[in-house]
């Protein structure tokens, strides 16, 4: 009778033992959840770290993303001429600032911006387009040839940019516009509450004079030929694919293109801009 009683004991569970062993598991599973979502976080805090922090374009006396070579700078814009090798990329960037690009000669890319899917681009010789600021990318060149273009940073904000004659905000409409007759042709492309976009045609023997401008406004030239500059105060110059000259308020300056064909290039004009010293 007491080994029976024994054996009872061995095989009958207390119920105290079964609910310390209850308690035991599950301790050992909520342990086993927390310590993998501690590894989770640490894998997403270290992923964050990892992350590079995108780099600022060049302004005043700080360097900037290498592929960006600031030309202009003042109160109202920065202007950058921007070549990416064949299949390279630049640095991931920020861009604080609306800005306009000129593209120079035709391109394949991949716009890559942070935290967004990637946009293939394959854009055309001379296309130019406006771009809200406030985001940081990498630009890819798919191409055999390099990436060119002119960035033109507007340090004030643009409200109410809206197309004229040009699909200068993607995917937005804008008006068919017949040049007038004449030796020069004057369009307007695009504008904002703060600046105007004119794409400016020349022909042979073709002369636009700005007599005192009223504002301040930036010329980029267009594919060749060359456009001829003369500009009261100053020696003649010549504007070339790619270049960019800054004219103040009050200046007396003549584009030609005697002798050589067609010319084109962009006039960006500052409706706030008043006098103000050369930058």
């Amino acid at each position: 009778m007491k080994m029976r009683a024994q054996i009872l004991l061995c095989v009958i569970p207390s119920p105290v033992a079964c609910f310390w062993r209850t308690r035991a598991r599950g301790l050992l599973f909520n342990l086993r959840g927390f310590a993998l979502c501690a590894a989770m976080l640490m894998v997403v805090f270290s992923l964050e770290a990892q992350a590079p922090e995108p780099m600022p374009l060049a302004h005043g006396n700080v360097p900037g993303e290498p592929h960006h070579h600031l030309k202009i700078e003042n109160e109202y814009v920065r202007v950058y001429y921007v070549e990416v090798p064949p299949h390279e990329n630049t640095q991931l960037h920020q861009h604080d600032h609306d800005y306009l690009f000129v593209t120079l000669g035709d391109s394949d890319v991949v716009n890559a911006v942070r935290d967004k899917p990637e946009v293939h681009l394959v854009l055309k010789d001379g296309e130019t387009h406006f771009t809200r600021g406030g985001f940081a990318h990498v630009a890819r060149n798919q191409s055999d040839a390099p990436f060119r273009n002119v960035t033109i940073e507007l340090l004030k904000r643009q409200d109410e940019a809206r197309n004229i004659c040009g699909p200068v905000i993607l995917n937005v409409g804008f008006a068919i516009c017949d040049p007038a007759p004449g030796s020069v042709t004057a369009i307007t492309q695009f504008e904002t509450a703060e600046v105007t976009l004119d794409h400016v045609v020349l022909s042979p023997k073709g002369k636009l004079k700005e007599r005192t401008a009223k504002f301040a406004f930036l010329v980029v030239g267009l594919s060749a030929p060359e456009v001829k500059i003369d500009a009261k105060g100053k020696s003649p110059e010549t504007l070339h694919e790619g270049e960019m000259e800054w004219f103040d308020a009050g200046s007396d300056v003549q584009f030609s293109c005697e002798g050589c064909g067609m010319a084109q290039f962009l006039k960006l004009t500052f409706k706030d801009s008043g006098p103000r010293s050369n930058p």
